[in-house]
């Protein structure tokens, strides 16, 4: 490791030279009381900036052990020293170094949500900070002077300010115990979940609305969310103490009202719910399952050999649907393909909205019964194995619905928005669906689960590029796959991680395995060692965050390229 006179020297050495000089900088630094990496040095001032990245020992940073020897924890204070380095960068004025991303310093952006990074990892004897910064330079000429400033002026003021517990002020010591507090209350919440038999829970007082469709910050002067007597219930926590909300327990769940009344907008806060929220984001007590997922239909997705045959039958010509595939999948069978590869990942919760589900896969009325027979009708609904799959398999539901009442008839539970307050009707609904004569027509039937016996075989070999473009597309050399309708993908960095993860599982696939053990092998690895672990030293796109594994099974299912056998 060399001295930081040393890179100074070396600095001063390739004044005005050509850009490509600058790859002589890359190694590693000693500042005394941290290390400074420059790991990968851009080819020129326009292209993505080098990467550099803080390391500091356990014995210098001073932050509390206690802040990161759970998880959980741990996550919270990755999260707080991320947003003060971004806070820091913002109150920093460096003025204009030279041509294009001359001077500039990223890292990782933040939203409302505490997700697993590689911008900010602790362990148990260090810890590191991530970050991009652009190389000075006047068109392809080297400018030291400028640089020296950001490596001997701007760099370590932001490390003293960042990195080093005793240099943090009062109030960020505060803010930073409150994440962490935060972090344990969360934790318990989901625990109790469990424990109560629950599949979801709100709290009295949330904010479920958000500033707009591009923002995800909480609307201002929006309803506070406010429980139904029936279904409030008590939840004691470590720090916060006790809060009330509304309980929604395992089963099927059906949410009716008039439109723009609240019903989809409470069903994108319990698909968020599998995430951990900042303090004031309106949704730090909004839990749901870990592993719900949101099912819809999807034109034209590609289906990899899965076993459909629960819902679509009998096709023309026929088609085996216990091992269908398709390049370009109609809205009934990507949404029958989806509902399976959730339960196939281990989802017990499905939450689904009726706007952006297929008509024929929820329901056939009575009148297209009588002109079309089931023998001529190859789709089985949704609703004649609804309460097969929860009464059978334990498998849960959260149902947006504003046409089709029969679904009041197989709900446990049934909610009503009104001007975003919520009511329990499920008294009613029950009364109403006696007095139509459709009470009980739909009770649970058998239900035969696919085997998920798809498994993957060997990838192709060699060298290949990775890309993501916000949360709509993963690119693997030039293959798109198309992500936009996975909802609960909410950040950026999952998208780009999920690519970095699809090209680890392609490029270290030598045998054939199942594709549940795939998966869970490569997160049994990420829970052990970190997502960083995972991260090839010499990526390039983006900033990676940590996906869940429900989007990695959905992402790889959608590779037209994927070699997955049944």
């Amino acid at each position: 490791m060399k001295k930081r006179e040393e890179l100074k020297a070396m600095l001063q050495r390739i004044d005005h030279k050509s850009y490509g000089m600058y790859k002589s900088l890359a190694g590693s630094y000693d500042y005394g009381k941290y290390v400074l990496h420059i790991d990968h040095v851009q080819g020129d001032p326009f292209a993505s900036p080098s990467r550099m990245r803080f390391e500091i020992s356990r014995n210098r940073h001073h932050f509390p052990r206690e802040y990161y020897e759970y998880k959980w924890r741990r996550l919270a204070l990755e999260d707080q020293i991320l947003r003060r380095f971004h806070n820091r960068l913002t109150q920093m004025e460096r003025g204009n170094m030279g041509s294009g991303k001359s001077g500039r310093i990223t890292t990782c952006p933040v939203g409302q949500k505490i997700l697993e990074r590689i911008a900010v990892v602790f362990s148990e004897n260090r810890m590191e900070l991530r970050f991009e910064m652009g190389f000075p330079a006047r068109g392809r000429t080297i400018l030291a002077r400028e640089m020296q400033q950001l490596l001997f002026e701007v760099l370590p003021a932001l490390a003293e300010h960042c990195l080093i517990y005793d240099n943090w002020e009062e109030k960020g010591k505060r803010q930073l115990l409150k994440a962490v507090n935060l972090a344990d209350d969360q934790k318990a919440l989901r625990e109790e979940l469990e424990k109560r038999g629950l599949c979801a829970f709100v709290a009295d007082g949330a904010i479920l609305p958000r500033e707009s469709g591009i923002s995800d910050r909480p609307m201002k002067n929006a309803v506070p969310f406010v429980s139904p007597e029936s279904l409030r219930v008590e939840i004691t926590l470590p720090h916060k103490g006790t809060i009330t909300g509304m309980a929604i327990p395992k089963g099927i769940t059906v949410i009716v009202g008039g439109g723009y009344h609240g019903k989809s907008t409470l069903l994108r806060a319990l698909e968020q719910g599998v995430y951990s929220h900042v303090s004031n984001d309106g949704r730090e007590y909004v839990a749901a399952q870990n592993d719900a997922v949101k099912i819809r239909a999807e034109d034209g997705r590609s289906v990899l050999h899965t076993d459909i045959s629960m819902f679509i039958n009998h096709l023309p010509g026929g088609r085996d649907t216990g091992d269908f595939s398709s390049e370009n999948a109609s809205g009934s069978t990507s949404q029958a393909a989806n509902l399976i590869e959730a339960l196939e990942t281990g989802s017990r919760l499905l939450l689904l909205d009726e706007d952006t589900s297929a008509t024929n896969f929820m329901i056939r009325d009575k009148v297209m019964s009588c002109l079309v027979s089931d023998e001529k009708e190859p789709i089985t609904t949704l609703l004649r194995h609804i309460r097969g799959l929860w009464e059978q398999e334990g498998i849960s539901f959260v149902i947006v619905v504003g046409s089709s009442g029969d679904y009041l008839s197989v709900a446990d539970l049934v909610l009503q928005m009104d001007h975003y307050r919520v009511k329990d009707v499920t008294g009613e609904a029950r009364d109403i669906c006696k007095e139509a004569g459709i009470a009980g027509q739909y009770d649970a039937g058998k239900v035969k689960m696919p085997e998920f016996s798809r498994k993957l075989l060997p990838q192709k070999a060699g060298r290949m590029k990775y890309k993501a473009m916000g949360t709509d597309t993963v690119m693997i050399d030039r293959e798109v796959i198309d992500v936009r309708y996975l909802e609960q993908l909410s950040d950026n960095g999952q998208t780009t991680g999920l690519a970095y993860l699809m090209g680890y599982i392609l490029a270290g696939q030598q045998t054939v395995q199942n594709l549940t053990d795939v998966i869970e092998s490569l997160y049994e690895i990420i829970e052990k060692k970190g997502f960083a672990a995972v991260i090839p030293e010499g990526y390039s796109c983006g900033q990676p965050v940590l996906p869940r594994k429900q989007e990695l099974y959905a992402c790889l299912s959608r590779y037209r390229k994927a070699r997955i056998i049944k």
